[in-house]
């Protein structure tokens, strides 16, 4: 495996505070998974603190593909319908929309090469910044760790906030985004790169929303909002649920405005071939969220994708 040499921990400590008023992103998403990371997108579109520099296609496999590349290939098509109607209620919004890795990453020695892993070296290394790229992983982490593997100099650029796996304490790490390329999750973990972590169970779960929520806030008022509407009632009533997590809205939360998301610094645990966490003291920190203020992000989430009436 790669050797990673260990940051300093006053630069991982810095990096890991909460942002800037004013921060750039790029966004790493299985859009065509489920509905949340439409959410996701828009809010971070729609956010006039953050500026969405690019979005890749991360891969997935589940009965929604065929195989990762067909996810991520899938995963494209939906980020592009997506970003055409963000532009047409807002035509500042405009970010490319890269494809990324065709496959997971066979090991931890070989990136899996594409067109997002090289765009996000170019743009951690290819100009200065004042404040680091923060790079939105809301899928299997395959791009982001191909990028790591390719030019391990962007940790001291990058910070990346990943959804995915469980809390610490909780008997099991397993969880869809991390087991679907387990070497890539573990590369975040153990390369040092500054690492804002969301675990799903008791975290990111309780971002859950009604069909009457919905209704009221986003239906029938712009073609973002309606078209967020129309996929999750649809699942909603494929599924037979009452609510739905919106998962993939809370690292973009944790962004927007502190207090939405709780969170505090850790050694970065050890992803364990059990799928368990395994633990030592003389690690580098990572930060992880232990909670959230479910209704500050809905409001917050649903006040920005249904603010701007426009005709559908």
């Amino acid at each position: 495996m790669i050797h990673f040499s260990q940051l300093d921990e006053e630069l991982l400590s810095r990096r890991l505070a909460p942002p800037a008023e004013k921060i750039s992103i790029v966004i790493d998403t299985d859009a065509f998974n489920e509905i949340d990371d439409q959410f996701a997108i828009s809010y971070a579109a729609l956010a006039p603190n953050i500026s969405l520099e690019a979005a890749y296609a991360a891969p997935f496999h589940n009965k929604r593909s065929e195989s990762p590349a067909d996810g991520m290939e899938r995963s494209f098509a939906e980020i592009g319908r997506l970003a055409a109607k963000l532009s047409s209620i807002e035509p500042s919004i405009a970010f490319p929309v890269l494809k990324g890795s065709k496959s997971f990453l066979d090991g931890r020695e070989e990136p899996v090469l594409s067109d997002a892993s090289d765009d996000l070296v170019q743009r951690a290394l290819g100009r200065p910044r004042e404040e680091p790229l923060y790079v939105i992983a809301i899928g299997a982490p395959t791009n982001i760790a191909s990028a790591l593997l390719t030019e391990p100099e962007i940790r001291e650029r990058i910070v990346v906030v990943w959804l995915g796996g469980q809390p610490y304490d909780w008997h099991t790490a397993w969880e869809f985004n991390l087991k679907q390329d387990l070497a890539a999750s573990r590369i975040l973990f153990d390369s040092g790169v500054p690492l804002m972590h969301v675990p799903c169970k008791n975290v990111a779960e309780h971002l859950r929303v009604s069909v009457p929520e919905l209704a009221h806030y986003l239906h029938g008022r712009n073609a973002v909002s309606e078209y967020l509407y129309e996929i999750a009632v649809r699942m909603m009533n494929e599924e037979h649920m009452l609510s739905k997590v919106i998962w993939d809205a809370v690292p973009v939360a944790w962004m927007r405005q502190r207090g939405l998301v709780q969170s505090y610094l850790a050694p970065s645990p050890i992803l364990t071939d059990q799928l368990t966490w395994s633990f030592d003291p003389r690690r580098h920190s990572v930060r992880v969220a232990y909670d959230i203020d479910r209704d500050g992000i809905v409001r917050d989430l649903f006040e920005l994708i249904g603010r701007v009436t426009a005709a559908l």
